[in-house]
């Protein structure tokens, strides 16, 4: 049988859980703008890709949601929603950078580094 003690300690677990949970996607959603803000300014990126990067800022700024502003809360949770998904899927699709090797002369991969015995 469950004790009221036992229950508040559950649900004060369950709201720590949470409030990380937060934090981390937070955290995650910070890192990702930056990456967004990168590979905008970087010469390499596609071009629609840059043009998706825009959707973000105009989406925000736009006055079509899909729950308007003015309904109280209810309209500021679809953008807290809508802009991390729409920012994590940009930069699932932005190019992985390739590593980069050297060759010697017969085609062989070369390994930078320096072998040391101790």
């Amino acid at each position: 049988m469950l004790r009221w003690r036992d229950l508040e300690a559950r649900a004060q677990t369950d709201h720590v859980q949470a409030m990380t949970r937060l934090l981390v996607r937070f955290v995650t959603f910070r890192n990702e703008l930056a990456t967004l803000w990168r590979a905008f300014l970087a010469p390499e990126t596609p071009w629609h890709l840059k043009a998706l990067m825009l959707l973000v800022p105009a989406y925000l700024l736009s006055p079509i949601d899909l729950i308007p502003d003015v309904v109280p809360l209810l309209g500021w949770v679809d953008d807290f929603l809508i802009v991390p998904i729409l920012v994590g899927w940009i930069v699932k699709l932005l190019p992985q950078q390739a590593p980069v090797y050297r060759r010697t002369d017969d085609g062989s991969k070369v390994i930078d580094g320096e072998y040391r015995r101790h």
